[in-house]
């Protein structure tokens, strides 16, 4: 690990290689949370409308969420990569590159955009078949994703846009693009799920609808302010030689990332074909605590989130000590919420369950999730700090292999193992412990760095 670099004067116009590191972390965190808590709780929002219309949109919305999870991943990645090229060029004052990768980005993301969209239209039918969807579930699947594929424009290209406002230093602008587009879906999913008033009740590919029209005000928001306020665009053609300089760098942190990040969905989609095992009520109840998994894991998504551009721009300043002193608080911070996440799942998982669902099986599912799942959260933590100092850092293969070793190497052979014997108890408790081992080695290998 490269820490033997020279301390430099903090560059005018990068924000965060000044004043207090702590603070500094703190304000591009707490924006990230009421953020990720708005569009999580739109998503939980979906899961609980579709559960009223009863078990078998449940579970169809249940293996939906590998699938969305992976494209999710795909435009995380983009936005990892942005954030972790810009904030370096910021930190090292460099205005006019800030401006060409930031365009560059953005039409890289349109590029992954339209290859998203028409593949995955292709295979719905033979992909989700793969994921163990049942006849009964497959019509709903198509209905859904028709919908979603062709509004991923809106979910991809935004979140590089978001990236570029964090690495500059702006946490809130994204904080309000993304409570408004919560508020968009939450307003608009009973209306077109039940078809209240005029509208006509479209039951799950209404959630679908109401997902994209809210994703669509976040792109028009969002590019309004890259463009027009903080004009990180340049308006002129770019030259081949420049765009593809521009997407060599950008790819060689979003291409490992984006795998690092892909990994987890296609982890949790041999997961949720393992679970199919045990019955449709199982699958609704996976996608169901998966999801208030997310809800939980908010707070250090965020810090991760936070930590990114505070790391990048030090780093690119040369201002090594000031990273050290905000991984560790991050480390210390994410553990202790991982215990904590713990506890309140615990004793909340019954009730959460019931309120899910009405199906006594599906509830159970759920409070059984919570209960044994959580048990790695503060180790799961510890790896999204580690993951987010080696991206910011032009690290990003050593991500890679701490979700390849929670993941495939760790996770899908000991749940293949144990649920034969011990049930779904079995695929929870892999879960927990191959969080609980990957945190220990992310541990291990920032130790060089805590030392200094």
């Amino acid at each position: 690990m490269d820490l033997e670099r020279t301390e430099q004067p903090a560059i005018p116009g990068a924000q965060l290689t000044e004043g207090s590191v702590v603070g500094g972390l703190l304000r591009m965190t707490w924006p990230m949370v009421v953020g990720l808590l708005a569009i999580l709780t739109m998503n939980a929002v979906d899961t609980y409308f579709v559960g009223r219309l009863g078990p078998l949109p449940l579970a169809a919305m249940g293996y939906t969420f590998p699938v969305v999870a992976f494209v999710g991943s795909l435009s995380i990645g983009l936005g990892v990569g942005a954030n972790s090229v810009l904030s370096r060029a910021l930190g090292g004052g460099d205005r006019q590159r800030v401006q060409r990768l930031t365009t560059d980005a953005l039409l890289l993301g349109l590029v992954v955009v339209g290859i998203v969209a028409t593949i995955g239209l292709l295979t719905i039918d033979p992909l989700f078949r793969l994921l163990g969807a049942t006849d009964e579930t497959l019509p709903l699947i198509r209905r859904y994703m028709s919908v979603w594929y062709f509004g991923s424009v809106f979910l991809i290209v935004p979140m590089v846009a978001n990236s570029a406002l964090r690495a500059s230093g702006d946490a809130r602008t994204p904080m309000v693009v993304m409570v408004v587009s919560a508020i968009v879906n939450v307003i608009l999913d009973p209306i077109l799920i039940f078809g209240w008033g005029p509208f006509p009740r479209l039951e799950i590919q209404g959630a679908a609808i109401a997902t994209v029209c809210a994703r669509a005000v976040t792109l028009v928001v969002t590019l309004w302010f890259v463009v027009h306020r903080e004009r990180m665009v340049v308006r002129s053609r770019p030259r081949l030689r420049e765009l593809l300089s521009s997407w060599r760098e950008l790819l060689s942190i979003a291409v490992p990332s984006a795998a690092s990040n892909v990994i987890i969905p296609l982890t949790a989609g041999v997961l949720t074909r393992l679970v199919a095992g045990f019955g449709e009520p199982m699958v609704a109840a996976f996608g169901v605590g998966s999801r208030i998994e997310l809800l939980v894991a908010i707070m250090p998504m965020a810090l991760g989130s936070g930590l990114a551009p505070v790391v990048g721009q030090n780093w690119g300043a040369a201002r090594i000590s000031r990273v050290v002193a905000a991984v560790r608080f991050a480390l210390l911070l994410a553990f202790v919420w991982g215990l904590v996440s713990f506890v309140m799942l615990w004793f909340a998982a019954e009730a959460l369950g019931r309120m899910f669902s009405d199906d006594p099986v599906v509830a159970q599912g759920v409070r059984l999730f919570l209960q044994i799942v959580p048990l790695g959260f503060a180790f799961q933590n510890m790896v999204r700090v580690a993951t987010s100092f080696f991206n910011s850092t032009g690290r990003p293969f050593r991500a890679t292999a701490l979700n390849l070793l929670a993941t495939p190497c760790l996770v899908v052979p000991l749940a293949w193992v144990a649920a034969p014997h011990l049930g779904l108890h079995g695929v929870f408790f892999a879960m927990a412990g191959a969080s609980s081992v990957t945190g220990v080695v992310a541990f291990c290998w920032l130790r060089p760095l805590l030392r200094r």
